[in-house]
């Protein structure tokens, strides 16, 4: 493991045991962080396999604190977004915006550098249109699980649904997904294309 890497494992170690303590709702935590565990687990048994670049181990990292963050306070009561939603006086904690605008953004580019590194796929409009596909396929089953979920425990999944009293939160979430994955891609795919060129010539 590079320093750079423990350094990334280390501070996401200190803000799941700090997301851990006295969270808004266990239950909640537990549905918003099992990601990042079975995140980690994936990674840390394929490692050997399959090293991703340094730009997708940091921009895993920034998701994995997303999510952290959220389970630990829930998405519709961070303090910060709280602040802004009083200062502006809008209808309700836009934290939730954030996290499914980052549910497309980050893991654009992790399926990005997979099509590109175990597929014949490159750069292109094709790659483009099936890494949107992709996270908007994610975006959708999340919904699902969170549907699922309050079909099994009722009120106990009110939290983790994060609605906030809007019938068109699951269209909002998936609609943030897409413009995240758009973004990323748009922003991020030359910088990732140098970080996989220096993959290739090593």
């Amino acid at each position: 493991m590079t320093q750079f890497n423990l350094l990334l494992l280390l501070s996401l170690l200190t803000v799941f045991v700090w997301s851990l303590i006295s969270p808004y709702d266990r239950f909640t935590w537990f549905l918003e962080v099992f990601p990042v565990i079975l995140g980690l687990v994936i990674l840390t048994s394929t490692h050997s396999k399959f090293k991703f670049t340094r730009l997708s181990y940091f921009l895993m990292w920034c998701h994995a604190i997303i999510l952290m963050i959220g389970g630990h306070y829930t998405y519709a009561e961070v303090p910060l977004f709280n602040w802004i939603k009083d200062i502006f006086e809008l209808t309700r904690n836009h934290y939730d915006r954030v996290g499914h605008f980052a549910q497309g953004f980050f893991p654009a580019m992790i399926a990005r550098e997979l099509l590109i590194r175990t597929s014949p796929l490159r750069a292109g409009k094709w790659l483009f249109f099936l890494v949107t596909c992709t996270c908007l396929a994610i975006s959708a089953f999340y919904e699902l699980i969170e549907w699922w979920v309050a079909m099994a425990t009722g009120a106990a999944a009110e939290a983790f649904l994060g609605t906030q009293g809007d019938v068109w939160d699951t269209q909002w979430d998936m609609n943030w997904a897409l413009l995240g994955a758009i973004v990323a891609q748009i922003l991020l795919q030359k910088i990732q294309d140098s970080h996989l060129n220096k993959i290739s010539q090593k």
